[in-house]
């Protein structure tokens, strides 16, 4: 073989080597954190959105809707209702709460019936768990979860797998 010859033999094998090597790379799965980022980025574009009951959009949104909303941006599905959404995935403790785990609430006196959901954006500290969730008086907001309202509202927390 003469040197031009060689030259383009190995140019080739190196072009086809990094080719293979990016589309491995491409068909990666995103891992579970980078999808709860993917998440909890859509709940807080509605940040500010005004609380209605059944909402789904910024014209209007209540917590189960957030959450559903929230989810189809990683293209999972999740139920309407906060009853049916607590149902979902693994049960976990509020000191194993992570980035993109749901937590539920009775915020009325209704005996032992979930009212109420929130998404996990932020739980590196145990004393301050970030919530997103939508408040019947403010709208879409970040609260903490350990403030005493919330923490003794609180019933459980759920893991979805994604």
């Amino acid at each position: 073989m003469n040197s031009e010859v060689k030259y383009n033999y190995r140019y080739f094998i190196i072009i086809a080597m990094v080719a293979l090597l990016m589309s491995s790379c491409a068909g990666t799965k995103m891992k579970r954190e980078q999808k709860a980022d993917i998440v909890v980025s859509r709940a807080r574009s509605y940040t500010g959105t005004p609380y209605k009951y059944g909402g789904t959009t910024t014209l209007g949104m209540d917590c189960s809707g957030l959450l559903m909303r929230s989810f189809e941006a990683i293209d999972v599905y999740i139920p309407r209702t906060a009853k049916e959404q607590s149902k979902l995935g693994n049960k976990v403790t509020i000191g194993e709460l992570k980035k993109g785990d749901l937590v539920f609430f009775k915020t009325m006196k209704r005996k032992g019936r979930i009212t109420h959901a929130g998404l996990v954006t932020d739980a590196r500290k145990k004393d301050r768990i970030i919530i997103i969730h939508a408040s019947s008086s403010k709208g879409v907001i970040e609260v903490n979860l350990m403030s005493d309202y919330y923490r003794k509202a609180f019933v459980k927390a759920r893991r979805l797998k994604f």
